[in-house]
C-alpha cells in the first residue's frame, strides 16, 4: 500500500484557499464598482433583534 503525501495534500489545500480568496476579491471588487451590494433577496436588517430601531420596546406590542 501506498504511503499518504501529505506534501501533495497539503499544497491542493494551499491552492483551494487561494483560489477561493481570489473569487471573494474578484467578487469584492465587482461589488464595489456597481456601487453597493447586489439584492439577493435576503431581507435587509429589519427586526433585528440587536435593532434597536426596528425591535418592540419591552412591554409594548405591536
Amino acid at each position: 500500500m501506498a504511503t499518504p503525501n501529505y506534501s501533495y495534500e497539503k499544497r491542493q489545500r494551499e491552492l483551494a484557499k487561494k483560489r477561493k480568496a481570489e473569487e471573494k476579491a474578484a467578487e469584492k471588487r465587482a461589488r464595489k464598482q456597481q456601487g453597493g451590494r447586489p439584492d439577493d433577496g435576503a431581507p435587509a436588517d429589519e427586526g433585528e433583534p440587536g435593532n434597536p430601531s426596528t425591535a418592540a420596546a419591552p412591554g409594548q406590542e405591536g
